[in-house]
Formats: C-alpha cells, sequence, structure tokens
C-alpha cells in the first residue's frame, strides 16, 4: 500500500505544493482546508475535507472518516496557521491574540491529539508539524505569531519523546519567508507598521539570510516528502528550517 498522508491547509500555498510533493512520490493524499474555492481547484483523485482545524469536533469528525475510509494515516503534516496581527504588543487585542494561537498551536495539537492513536497502534509514521523561522528567532511586531510558532516548536519536540517509543517519528519544519500571496500580505502590513516600502522590507528579509534569497513552496514540500520517508527514518526531534540561512532575523533596512 502507498503512505497514506494528510496535509492541513493542503489546498493552497505551502500546503498544495505539499500535497503535489507527496502525490507526486506515489502517496495517497488527502488534504483538509478551510477555503471550499480552494479545495474545488485540487485534483479530483485527492481526499477532501473543508475544516477549521480550532474546531475540535470537526477535526475528530475527520480523523473517525480518515480511520475508516484508509484504515489508518501514514503521515500527519500539520501545516495550518495564519499570520495574525502585525503590531506593537500594547496594540494587540487579545480577540487577535487567542485566534492566532488557535489556528496555529491549537490547531497542530489537536490535529496530533487525533493522530496519534492511529500512529501508535500501528507503530509506525510520521508527523511533520510546519512551525516558522519566527519559532527560532523574536519576531518584532508579530508576538502572537511568534509565540505560537515557538509552542509548535515545544509541541513537536515533546510528540517525538512519547511518540518515539511507539515506533512513530515528529519533526518541525521552520520554513522561512516563503514566496506567494500570504507573504505578499504580510510584507505590506509590516511596511505600513515600519513606515517603510513593501520592496524595503522584501529586501530586508532576503538580504537577512546567508543565501540572499526567500524560498519557495516546493522547498519546503521537498523537505517533508524526504522527512516522511524511509531516508530519514532515525530522523526525530529535530527543528529543520528551509530558509536559505538566517543570519539576521530582524534586519533593519
Amino acid at each position: 500500500m502507498s503512505s497514506r498522508v494528510l496535509i492541513t491547509a493542503g489546498a493552497s500555498g505551502v500546503g498544495r505544493a505539499m500535497a503535489e510533493a507527496f502525490d507526486a512520490s506515489g502517496a495517497q493524499v488527502w488534504v483538509a482546508d478551510v477555503n471550499p474555492a480552494s479545495l474545488e481547484a485540487c485534483p479530483p483523485h485527492w481526499k477532501k475535507s473543508q475544516l477549521d482545524v480550532s474546531d475540535e469536533t470537526a477535526v475528530a469528525a475527520m480523523f473517525a472518516r480518515i480511520d475508516e475510509e484508509w484504515g489508518g494515516l501514514d503521515a500527519l503534516c500539520a501545516n495550518a496557521g495564519i499570520a495574525g496581527p502585525t503590531a506593537l504588543i500594547e496594540d494587540v487585542a487579545l480577540s487577535d491574540w487567542r485566534t492566532c494561537l488557535s489556528v496555529n498551536l491549537e490547531g497542530a495539537f489537536l490535529c496530533s491529539k487525533y493522530a496519534a492513536p492511529m500512529l501508535k497502534r500501528q507503530r509506525s509514521g510520521v508527523v511533520l508539524i510546519t512551525s516558522s523561522t519566527a519559532g527560532q528567532y523574536g519576531y518584532p511586531n508579530r508576538a502572537p505569531y511568534a509565540a505560537a510558532k515557538w509552542g509548535m516548536v515545544g509541541l513537536g519536540k515533546t510528540l517525538a519523546m512519547e511518540l518515539g517509543p511507539h515506533g512513530v517519528r515528529c519533526n518541525v519544519i521552520c520554513p522561512g519567508a516563503v514566496e506567494g500571496p500570504r507573504m505578499e500580505g504580510v510584507l505590506e502590513r509590516e511596511a505600513a507598521a515600519k513606515g517603510m516600502t513593501r520592496d524595503q522590507v522584501y529586501e530586508g528579509y532576503a538580504s537577512g539570510t546567508s543565501m540572499g534569497s526567500f524560498v519557495e513552496g516546493r522547498d519546503i514540500a521537498n523537505m517533508a516528502v524526504f522527512l516522511a520517508s524511509d531516508a530519514a527514518r532515525l530522523v526525530s526531534g529535530q527543528v529543520i528550517a528551509v530558509d536559505g540561512h538566517t543570519v539576521n532575523p530582524d534586519p533593519k533596512v
């Protein structure tokens, strides 16, 4: 049987790149996404669920359906996340803080919670959590996002310890700045917050890496496919940045 892979936020952006890469590797793909139009645009042979990852009832129902239709799961890519507000800490509303942590951190927790029994039962599999380089460094004007992404690193490290004795691995992928519409929104909001142009902020991000470049969704997807494969059979509990090597996480341009 080919591997069975679930990707949350899998209908667009990095998640879509992951889904396409796993599909190309021969895996069976199941994408969950909050956006029905994006799901509709996915290939017809992919399994699909419209899902808000912060809704425990909906998450539980999806995993029950996966167990019924697939009989198990080989890889969970807990990839869903939102940017959250761009503001100084004193200007962040508690409701915005909670929403950001709920989708990012609680979403990864809920999916891991319901995937774990399936993976432990078969004594194999992998959990991949998409954090961010914001989960390795501070991130001015983005406190909720950074806090959530740091929390996801702690979650992944702990899952590796809990699941390892059952033959299940867990790793955390930390993308840097990823080209695409979502990052464009981040650039525009950060430019407004800092009184800079979008291009100045872009250049600041790019120059803050030793390779002087943003990354692409395919770069994250290739790492995910490798980490889910037998080639990485003893790679667990690791936090792996795919970012062109961040040397200055908050460059001033």
